[in-house]
Order: C-alpha cells, then structure tokens, then sequence
C-alpha cells in the first residue's frame, strides 16, 4: 500500500507554498482590472495591462522550459517567488506616492507573468522527482483542487479588499508570494533533471517542439486549446466590464468572480475521480461543445450572479482536460525533457492569451459588452466545429492503464502517430476561473 501524499513531506511543503501563493494571484487576477479601470476608466487600457501579464507565455516560456531543464530547479523556484513579490509590492507604493501608470501596471504584470513562467515549469518537471509514478495523476489532481480552491476564494477577496483600498491586494499577494518562498525551503529532495540538456540553449528549447509536434493528436489539442484560452482570456475583461456597465461595485464583482471559480473547484474534485474512466477524445470534443453551448447565455444574463453561474457550468469542465492530459506528461516525457515539451506546449497554447487581451479591449470599445459575447461564442462556436472534424481526435487512444502504457495503444514519441501522450500541461486549459497564472 503505498504512503498517502500528504505524509510525503517534499509535496506538502510545494503544494502548501503554492496554494497561498496561488490564493495572492487570485487576489490580484481580480483586482488589477479593477484598478485599471479605476485609474484610466478605459477597457482598452486594462486590456493592453492584461495582454502584458500573459505575453511571457508567448516570449517567455520556450527559453524557460530549456533552462529549467538545466538549471537547478529548487532555486528557480524560490528566487521566482521573491521576485514576482519585489514587482507586485511596487504598486502600493506608487498608489502611496500618487504615481501609478499605465505603463508601470504593465512592467508588473509582465514580470508576474514571467516568474509564473519559470515557477510553473520547474514545479511541474519537478512533480516526477517528489511523488511516485502511481501517485502522479492524484498530484495532478490535488494541484488543479489548489489552484481552483483558490481562485473560489481570491476574487470574493479581491473585490472586498479593493474596496477597503486600492493597495490592500497587491500587498497581501507579497506577502503570499514571501509565504510561498518560505515553504519551499522545507524541500530537500533533489528536483534537478538526471541528465540536463548539453546542447546549445536554442536547440534545446527546440526539442521540445519538435517532441510535441511528433503527434497529430498533440497538434489538434493545441490549437483547439489555444482557441479557446483566447476566448477565456477575453471573456474575463468583457464579463467585468459588463458587470461594471450595469452598476456592480467591486466587490460585487469579486464574488461573481467567486461563483464562477466555484464551478472549476468542482470540477477538479470530480476530475480527481472521472480521469480513470473518460476517453480523451470525448474529453477533448466534450468540453469544446460544452463551453459553446454555454458563452451565449452570457449575452442574456442579467444579474453578476447570473454570470457568476454560467461561468461555474463552463469553469466545470476545465479541470477534466488538465488533469487527463496532464497525467500523460508525468508519466511518459522523460524527464530531462518534461521542462521543454511543457514549456513549447505552453508557448503555443497560451502565447495566444496577449491576444485575447487586446481582442477584449477592442471589441469592448467597438462593439460593446453584448456584442463582444456573441463574437467569442461564434468562436468558440467554429472551435467545436473543427475539434469534433478532426481525425486525431476522433481516432485518440484510451488513457495509459496504471501497469502499462502499450497496452493503451500510445505509441512512443518516434512512432509519429496521434495519441494523447507527452503533451502533459502543454495542451492545458484556462478559463476565466483560473488566477493569473
């Protein structure tokens, strides 16, 4: 029988760190448009702030991924923290002095973004070295409950402590961020890789691309992803906006924002379960026409806790691809390679999130709240479309069995054939309940 994960004290420590440092990025993810809008009182503006927090997932994350393969990964973790704390502390002190800028927020964000960049790859090719391979898709599991349980309770926070004043959530997302580094000197295994990459750093990142790219399976995954992280990725900025429009004051928001996160914290719980019996093709092909059934209601929704409860039924599904997808990382990328094939994923399905961003911020401008509704779900509309036609798809093997992968029919990554392992976190999915990762 083996030890239960929270007697192994290495994934304690990293998923006790990261949940209160997860709980601080909520807290910002809510207010930083907030403040925006309260600042400049333009969504155009707050878009251009959003797109800046997430362009190091486009620039950021292949060199990261070759780095994190041979640097030591322990430190990256750590000094990530500590960093992306030293940024988000210089907004209280510049609301304090009365010099806050558009331009400042940006620099902010953008280094917030790039210290997740660096802290989610390490940990995540450091999850194999700390948790046992029979173990993992649980870790899996129990890291996508951490991230959903705290963005249940960081916008609610993030609004109330917005109203109370402008500079209260940005300081206890420091402190978070100094919480989360103190925890993580409590691990002591080593988490570097076994065999760090010798190669020059562009043909290493490389590598990771041309893992990925070997399976059919992997490339439609991405770009269906990447279609609908654009969309989520707007449809946070239109939803608070909208919100916003129809005389919800800050806190309001944050706890429509609450609501919807409460739908991704039940669907990890149940993804923690549902993993072991449900097919990625029906995954993959599922959730896309789930979310395009549901974005239209946004449009007639009335109350913030209408759209609260529409996006808990689109946040639900989420957390089942993350973590089936995920499982196959741990197990079958080996792992000198986990931080590269993790970040090229990344850099392809989330390099779009900039995207989606200025997207929100434009169609906000020209066609408004209502209107920017209907153009997302006439995307993710067309996203659906294109997953359900897709032969790699539909031809998607059955997830690897806890005693063996063959028998799943995955083939290794030289056999170029479409299956659904090695894209691990690279094909992951965000919605709008997700903290500013």
């Amino acid at each position: 029988m083996s030890v239960s994960l929270w007697r192994n004290r290495d994934f304690t420590a990293l998923w006790a760190g990261q949940m209160v440092s997860a709980l601080g990025a909520s807290i910002t993810s809510t207010a930083m448009p907030l403040l925006v809008l309260a600042t400049t009182g333009s969504a155009r503006d707050a878009g251009l702030v959003g797109a800046a927090g997430t362009l190091p997932f486009l620039v950021g994350n292949l060199p990261a991924g070759a780095l994190v393969d041979r640097w030591n990964r322990h430190r990256i973790l750590i000094v990530s923290e500590l960093l992306a704390a030293l940024a988000v502390v210089t907004v209280p002190v510049a609301i304090w002095l009365g010099r806050l800028s558009v331009a400042q927020m940006c620099a902010v964000t953008f280094v917030q973004g790039m210290c997740f960049a660096f802290f989610s790859l390490a940990e995540r090719a450091a999850l194999p070295r700390v948790v046992p391979a029979e173990q993992r898709a649980t870790a899996m599991a129990h890291n996508e409950a951490r991230s959903r349980g705290a963005t249940l309770a960081g916008p609610p926070l993030g609004g109330l402590l917005f109203a109370a004043g402008r500079a209260w959530p940005f300081l206890i997302d420091t402190v978070t961020y100094l919480v989360s580094a103190v925890a993580l000197l409590w691990v002591r295994r080593d988490l570097n890789s076994e065999n760090p990459p010798r190669e020059p750093l562009w043909r290493s990142a490389a590598e990771g691309l041309r893992w990925v790219w070997r399976f059919p399976l992997i490339r439609a995954g991405i770009l269906l992803v990447a279609a609908s992280n654009l969309v989520f990725q707007a449809l946070i900025l239109v939803l608070v906006v909208l919100a916003t429009r129809r005389g919800a004051d800050s806190a309001t928001i944050g706890l429509m924002l609450g609501v919807y996160s409460t739908g991704g914290l039940l669907g990890a719980i149940a993804a923690g379960r549902l993993h072991k019996y449900v097919r990625p093709r029906t995954v993959i092909i599922g959730v896309n026409w789930v979310w395009a059934a549901l974005l239209p209601l946004f449009a007639v929704a009335g109350a913030p806790w209408q759209l609260g409860l529409i996006g808990a039924a689109t946040a639900f599904v989420g957390p089942l691809w993350n973590v089936v997808i995920g499982a196959y990382a741990v197990t079958l990328v080996p792992n000198e390679l986990l931080g590269r094939v993790n970040s090229a994923g990344m850099a392809l399905s989330w390099g779009v999130l900039p995207l989606g961003s200025l997207a929100a911020g434009y169609l906000l401008d020209g066609v408004g709240p209502i209107g920017a509704i209907w153009a997302l779900s006439a995307f993710m509309l067309l996203t659906a479309v294109a997953g359900t036609a897709s032969r790699a798809v539909r031809k998607a093997p059955p997830l690897p069995g806890p005693d063996a992968d063959s028998a799943a029919g995955i083939p290794g990554p030289d056999a170029g054939s479409g299956s659904g392992s090695g894209s691990g976190e690279t094909v992951s999915s965000r919605t709008p309940g997700d903290a500013a990762r």
